[in-house]
């Protein structure tokens, strides 16, 4: 009953090949510009360069990423690799508005002073850890996160 699966986060395949895409799309883009028309100032040609390279490699990163999804039980929020992302006794607070800082379609774990966090960690496109932060989303559905947040907060009240 502990390892229940309450909700699940995932990026559905449409918006895995949009996103992943757009992303590809800009480092074609860039590279093609500074080998085919490249401008009169090499500095530029080396930021377009480096700018192509950047988002190929951010690419293969968000398609990694977006093939894993979250699930939420009453004890954690974890990847579909086992990765616990967080315990829900650490986390403090839930934000979900329209002006708090999180990702599109998403939300903001605030975590308590006291809990372990991991290290600073970005996987584009699903989650984000930045110090007592954990952002959930990006490409994925807001239904699914709005739901989990929803869920969470009502595992978080039951815990009280």
């Amino acid at each position: 009953m502990k390892d229940e699966v309450l909700a699940i986060v995932a990026a559905s395949p449409p918006r895995r090949v949009i996103g992943v895409g757009s992303v590809l799309v800009l480092g074609v883009t860039a590279i093609c510009v500074a080998l085919l028309r490249p401008p009169s100032n090499p500095g530029w040609v080396v930021f377009l360069l480096a700018l192509g390279l950047g988002a190929l490699w951010l690419t293969d990163r968000m398609r990694r990423a977006t093939g894993n999804r979250l699930e939420l039980t009453r004890d954690a929020l974890r990847s579909s690799t086992g990765e616990v992302l967080v315990n829900v006794a650490d986390v403090e607070a839930i934000e979900r508005g329209a002006f708090a800082f999180k990702p599109s379609n998403g939300f903001t774990l605030v975590l308590k002073r006291d809990a372990k966090t991991g290290p600073k960690r970005w996987e584009p496109g699903l989650w984000w850890r930045l110090g007592r932060r954990l952002g959930v989303g990006g490409v994925t559905p807001g239904h699914q996160a709005k739901a989990m947040a929803e869920i969470l907060s009502a595992v978080m009240q039951e815990r009280q």
